[in-house]
């Protein structure tokens, strides 16, 4: 039987003895291959990946969903775990300078904190991509993804800078990893930008496979209304 394990190193919540933090890094094992999706935050990966037993050393690539800083914040403590060179999958454009505007109209840096060159003397060899890239034969990321259920809209308080002036960010550098599995598709999401239900169209469309097996990861419903939840449920049931 085909074995496919996903280890929570960490999210929003925690047990005991173990730190929780906004963001999300999950550590996937699929394929023959040891994938790091997203980082966290920054403090809490390290930590609880030490009493997991994760030896980052194992890690064959890592991928980054996006260039929020909830999401890259660990990259630099991953690395210096690594002690090697390792391809970090990711869009282009997660190097954007992107901010999110918080209630009072108050806009706060929220992409990646670190330069480039120090992550690359660190050993990160970047393969920044627009399109899906293929890991190994039944693991890949999605791409961009498109924009095809009309309920679904990315986040209007998050913003990018360009030319001096502050533009909603549309988020082409949000990505999800599949798995095809035998049991279907595993569809594992960052942050889930561009809507759940978006993403696991596009994942089919990819792949070619109508069955979806598993979802997991972040939704970015916090948010949502009801009628857009309702809807969602709806395309899940679909």
């Amino acid at each position: 039987m085909e074995e496919i394990w996903i280890t929570v190193l960490c999210e929003n919540t925690a047990g005991m003895g173990f730190l929780g933090e906004w963001g999300l890094s999950m550590l996937v094992e699929a394929d023959g291959q040891r994938i790091l999706f997203d980082t966290g935050m920054g403090v809490a990966i390290a930590h609880n990946a030490s009493l997991l037993g994760v030896d980052f050393g194992k890690v064959d690539k890592i991928v980054l969903s996006h260039g929020h800083h909830d999401h890259t914040g660990g990259l630099e403590a991953v690395l210096r775990r690594m002690k090697k060179e390792v391809e970090v999958i990711a869009h282009p454009d997660i190097w954007t300078s992107k901010y999110s505007r918080r209630p009072g109209g108050a806009e706060n840096y929220s992409g990646i904190p670190f330069r480039r060159e120090l992550l690359e003397n660190l050993g990160a060899c970047f393969t920044e991509s627009r399109r899906p890239v293929n890991i190994t034969g039944r693991l890949m990321t999605t791409g961009e993804i498109p924009m095809t259920a009309p309920y679904e809209e990315i986040d209007g308080s998050l913003l990018v800078r360009k030319a001096g002036m502050m533009l909603p960010d549309e988020l082409r550098d949000g990505l999800a990893l599949v798995i095809d599995s035998a049991y279907g598709l595993i569809v594992i999401l960052g942050c889930g930008h561009h809507g759940m239900i978006n993403t696991l169209r596009h994942a089919r469309e990819l792949t070619g496979r109508e069955l979806i097996y598993a979802v997991i990861g972040g939704t970015h419903l916090l948010n949502a209304s009801g009628e857009r939840l309702e809807k969602t449920v709806a395309g899940l049931k679909d």
